[in-house]
């Protein structure tokens, strides 16, 4: 059993829901991530998600894509993002050791470091898993395989037009959790989300075991308490992102703006933090 595994088997015991904010590693350097990491994990997030800087955008939207840039701009490493992530999670004591973490990369990535390598050393950091969002379920097995002999999480992705046979694959294929997109297209803040989104969730929750966590999209109170009933997490990027790119003007302002957002969200109605 992974940390994802326990931590959706104690939130489901006491009824409560998975906050999960997205972060991109390395924007604008691997100090400033660590200092976000740390002071997410104090204000209780269930768990984050750790983009791997990438050239070519697979679903991002420009707030996502303008962050990568940057931190390549930088000349970021993976080595060097695997390093800062192990520093952080090597003192138990600390409130991020509470806090699983997930890597978002493309598959490209990880299949040029190799396959087994890049899961081996993942590990090692601190990542219980990875969200592959490119990997197509037909060509999953191999790194599936390899997840599964670790007790590493493979997290797979359903949208909006996947159809529902589809569905049922990705999930059989996936463990953790399962990342429903909540839109078509790419991410991005939205003042309105698709009707009929929390329909196909609900669909999709009686068919498989795997907690849902939706994501793409989700950036104020009323989105949370309009899904947090129907999901078991819900998974906030491009609006914290935005707020964190101002950290290479102003540091502690941009940790400050995050902050009353990660809040104000996680205190919204229908939505219990852990």
């Amino acid at each position: 059993m992974t940390a994802i595994d326990d931590l959706f088997r104690h939130l489901k015991a006491e009824n409560k829901k998975a906050f999960m904010p997205f972060i991109t590693a390395g924007d604008p350097h691997l100090g400033f991530t660590s200092k976000v990491l740390t002071k997410l994990a104090s204000l209780g997030c269930s768990m984050a998600e750790v983009g791997i800087p990438y050239s070519d955008p697979i679903a991002d939207g420009p707030v996502i894509q303008g962050s990568y840039t940057r931190a390549l701009k930088n000349k970021i490493k993976l080595a060097e993002i695997f390093d800062c992530v192990s520093r952080l999670t090597a003192d138990p004591a600390k409130p991020i050791a509470s806090m699983p973490l997930v890597s978002m990369v493309s598959y490209a990535i990880i299949f040029r470091h190799g396959l087994e390598k890049y899961v081996d050393e993942a590990k090692v950091a601190g990542f219980s898993g990875a969200i592959v969002p490119d990997l197509l379920v037909e060509e999953s097995d191999p790194l599936a395989k390899i997840c599964r002999e670790r007790d590493f999480n493979l997290i797979q992705l359903v949208t909006p037009t996947t159809p529902p046979e589809r569905a049922l694959k990705i999930a059989e294929q996936s463990s953790g959790f399962l990342y429903f997109v909540s839109v078509t297209g790419i991410t991005g803040e939205r003042t309105q989300l698709p009707p009929g989104l929390v329909d196909r969730v609900g669909w999709l929750r009686e068919r498989t075991p795997l907690p849902i966590c939706i994501g793409f999209g989700i950036s104020i109170p009323e989105h949370v308490q309009l899904l947090a009933p129907v999901c078991d997490g819900l998974i906030v990027g491009s609006a914290i992102v935005r707020l964190l790119e101002k950290a290479s003007e102003n540091e502690t302002d941009a940790l400050d703006a995050m902050t009353k957002l990660v809040e104000q969200l996680m205190s919204s109605p229908g939505f219990s933090p852990p």
